[in-house]
């Protein structure tokens, strides 16, 4: 599952703004429709922090462990 910032998410943004310009949309907008679409895909979201560090410092965790 790609996320924001890899390589995969990259490529995939740029294939869906380049369809978007073909289809006439202008470049500003073709930019913002590839990034809506790819926010609004599950498969391209970001899963959130992968370790017990990725959440922040202990002191500052929540206590439900979201």
């Amino acid at each position: 599952m790609p996320e924001p910032g890899s390589k995969k998410y990259d490529t995939r943004r740029a294939r869906l703004r380049k369809d978007a310009e073909q289809s006439g949309i202008s470049d500003q907008d073709a930019n913002e429709v590839a990034n809506d679409a790819l926010q609004s895909d599950t498969d391209w979201q970001s899963r959130g922090p992968r370790t017990e560090r990725g959440r922040g410092p202990k002191g500052e965790r929540s206590e439900s462990g979201d």
